[in-house]
């Protein structure tokens, strides 16, 4: 049980650094943004990479060839992701509207779609741990997966207030720089992907 206790927390911990970094991209995007919102960025990322090691357990357990043809393709999927919603900030962030502008205003908004999308590719990689967690029986999974969910909604809240507090002193550079770490981030995955 303590082993299962420590390999949940060291991978809820390494898992969530690039939830973490969506979530500081978030809160740089929306100075503005009230704690409820926060907490619901938290709450999905934490979603996402409580249920993705669960998915890869459940796989394992039930499709084990089928999930072994599908793990190569995990760092192009992230990276397509990140690349995709990273690149859009960034154009916004290049090329801002009119102040006061219902398009403007549009585009800062950031939606149920596109925290659904960055919790997908930012968990994406932790479909694998469920071949860590392949020996445990479903209780065991389950807490190892509400461990990491935990960890990560606590890790992300923190990076999206952190954000919120530069984001307010960045100003219209916030988009930018959010865009960056997001296109980063896909890159980083695809890249480590090779050295595994």
């Amino acid at each position: 049980m303590l082993d299962l206790l420590i390999l949940s927390l060291s991978e809820g911990i390494g898992l969530a650094m690039d939830a973490f970094s969506v979530s500081l991209a978030n809160g740089l995007a929306d100075p503005k943004m009230k704690l409820k919102k926060a907490a619901l960025i938290a709450l999905i990322f934490a979603l996402f990479q409580g249920v993705m090691p669960m998915t890869g357990w459940f796989f394992v357990h039930s499709f084990v060839e089928a999930f072994k043809i599908f793990e190569p393709f995990i760092p192009y999927i992230a990276l397509g992701l990140l690349s995709f919603i990273g690149g859009k900030m960034l154009w916004e962030g290049l090329h801002p509207c009119a102040e006061g502008d219902t398009c403007c205003l549009e585009k800062k908004k950031l939606g149920l779609k596109t925290l659904l999308v960055q919790g997908v590719a930012t968990s994406i990689d932790a479909l694998s741990v469920g071949f860590t967690t392949s020996k445990y029986n479903a209780s065991e999974a389950l807490l190892s997966a509400l461990i990491i969910a935990a960890i990560t909604f606590v890790i992300c809240l923190c990076g999206v207030l952190i954000g919120n507090k530069f984001g307010t002193k960045l100003s219209n550079k916030a988009a930018i720089l959010g865009g960056v770490i997001l296109i980063a981030i896909g890159l980083e995955i695809f890249i480590t992907s090779f050295f595994k």
